[in-house]
């Protein structure tokens, strides 16, 4: 009978309050507050679609009501500084008060375990250097009609439809000011990319979102007509995420507004597809020429892509058509397995994808070992917050980073983990105004610029005690690692690094990945080498 408490209890309530009721009818108040539970136990009891509610009527939804607020008990009151789940609440307090530009020291000393394996640190210097400036830039497309100069740090790929109106308008106005760029995500550029007057890279996925035609195909005349835009300063075409790998999407026909199909090019009211493959190209040496053609049809601006590295014979195959074919992008951007998404299925962010630190390596040693470093540079992007993440990603190969949910929270993003409900609390992950049009554009842009600016500073400290002047610099041998409580390694030891010209040789570096896959990886597809089919084949038997 415990089991029918709450209900047996409502219904009392009720009875009872409706007997005094007939002597003081003040207690109807009560008696209708009565009748809510009561009927509600009622209805618990006679439907068939939850055998919890049967069970336990009314008292189960004390229980539905305490598991929809758990991500919030958890993040307020159960989670530690340091779980990162997917961010920490250290994580994000320093970008909140970087954001804010207020004071973002800290006391007494590390909440870390520095005994404790994966801890990491970069080695200080006894012959410190001053670096007077935090804007460090790279250079790509050196030798293109219109290289960019790119800040080390800038805004990774998120869409209009993803993103709010005024979120986009923040972020792009503090781009502006910051003198770094922002990414479009592959949802197009939509007018709000447009006001702030910020540095823009046109993502463009497999729905050619904004160069389409009325079947989806890519169409070189709507290119052209913003590729040439002289806001869009380079050209990112995106192969894979990270957080959704090898993942299409559609955004259903009843979320397709008049907006977002202007924007992207679609028909209103019907499902917008985005597939899970281009169209464009199928082959890798195709890929480069699609490449290719985008640089000339932009007028010479840099044109690259983005993947998150899988099958290591696919990015082999890219790789072995860039230098049998003399075709190379300008750029290349990693985008780790540690992504962040709107949405995507449990299975891809879990388990889908390589992290970024070894993607970013498998990437760098490839070209190295082709002797094509100098001319690609190298992007990368995976949970990047702090100048330390920044260093560690530049020392083990890339040329600068990009981030996303670090400029979420520079928005004033709280981690609710209800982007895929159209209900973010904060306006930044929701197409509904009546909670985006509340966020401040000029307020948020300040702390979008302050974030990048102060995130940067801090970059500019740590190369000065670390006796550097300039983030080129840093190398693999600057980052130590603990791999036990007994033994620590530098980044350089820890790992294998390929000389320039390893793959060019007759003999293989000793690399198992590159020993395993390089040689059977073809410029001419996507395929799986055959000694592999063939293996798979004889297991199906």
């Amino acid at each position: 009978m415990l089991r029918y408490l709450g209900w047996i209890a409502a219904l009392l309530i009720l009875v009872l309050s409706v007997m005094l009721a007939m002597h003081w009818p003040g207690w109807w108040w009560v008696a209708a507050i009565a009748a809510a539970p009561s009927v509600l136990g009622l209805v618990d009891v006679l439907q068939r679609n939850s055998t919890l509610r049967r069970n336990y009527p009314v008292l189960a939804h004390f229980r539905y009501g305490l598991e929809s607020i758990g991500p919030e008990i958890r993040q307020y009151f159960v989670q530690s500084d340091l779980d990162d789940v997917p961010f920490s609440r250290q994580q994000r307090a320093l970008v909140y008060r970087r954001a804010k530009n207020v004071m973002d020291v800290v006391p007494f000393g590390t909440l870390r375990s520095t005994y404790a394996p994966e801890y990491e640190w970069i080695n200080h210097s006894l012959a410190t250097t001053d670096v007077h400036h935090h804007d460090f830039r790279v250079t790509i497309g050196a030798g293109r009609p219109k290289p960019y100069s790119a800040s080390v740090f800038n805004i990774s790929a998120m869409s209009f439809g993803a993103l709010s109106a005024n979120a986009i308008r923040a972020l792009n106005t503090g781009a502006a000011r910051g003198g770094f760029y922002h990414d479009t995500g592959e949802g197009a550029i939509s007018p709000y990319h447009r006001e702030g007057g910020g540095d823009l890279v046109w993502e463009i996925g497999s729905g050619y979102f904004g160069c389409r035609d009325a079947h989806g195909q890519f169409d070189a005349e709507k290119f052209t007509a913003n590729a040439t835009l002289e806001q869009v300063r380079m050209i990112e075409i995106k192969l894979s995420q990270g957080a959704k790998p090898g993942h299409g999407g559609v955004l259903p026909a009843a979320k397709v507004t008049q907006e977002i199909a202007d924007t992207r090019g679609v028909a209103l009211g019907q499902d917008c597809v985005s597939p899970s493959r281009h169209s464009a190209f199928s082959t890798p040496l195709e890929l480069l020429q699609f490449v290719s053609r985008l640089r000339e049809l932009s007028g010479g601006k840099p044109v690259g892509f983005k993947l998150a590295i899988g099958h290591p014979w696919e990015w082999f195959g890219i790789a072995k058509a860039m230098h049998e074919s003399g075709l190379l992008p300008d750029f290349i951007v990693v985008d780790g397995a540690e992504g962040g998404t709107g949405a995507a299925p449990m299975e891809f962010v879990d388990h889908m994808g390589v992290p970024m630190q070894e993607a970013l390596m498998l990437v760098h040693n490839t070209l190295v070992g082709l002797s094509l470093r100098e001319q690609v540079k190298v992007g990368a992007a995976g949970k990047v917050t702090s100048a330390f993440d920044i260093a560690r990603t530049l020392a083990m190969g890339a040329d600068w980073c990009n981030a996303a949910r670090g400029f979420m929270f520079s928005l004033g993003c709280i981690q609710s983990l209800s982007c895929h409900t159209d209900r973010c609390p904060t306006g930044v992950a929701t197409q509904n105004p009546a909670r985006w049009r509340h966020l401040d554009v000029p307020d948020k842009a300040t702390r979008v610029h302050q974030y990048h600016t102060n995130t940067l500073r801090a970059l500019a400290e740590l190369l000065g005690a670390a006796g550097l002047e300039d983030p080129a610099e840093l190398g693999p041998e600057h980052i130590v690692r603990r791999v036990s409580a007994v033994e620590i390694r530098a980044l350089s030891s820890l790992y294998r690094f390929l000389a320039p010209g390893d793959l060019l040789g007759g003999n293989l570096p000793e690399h198992s990945v590159f020993q395993q896959f390089w040689p059977d990886a073809r410029a001419d597809s996507f395929q799986a080498p055959a000694r592999i089919r063939d293996l798979r084949l004889s297991k199906s038997r």
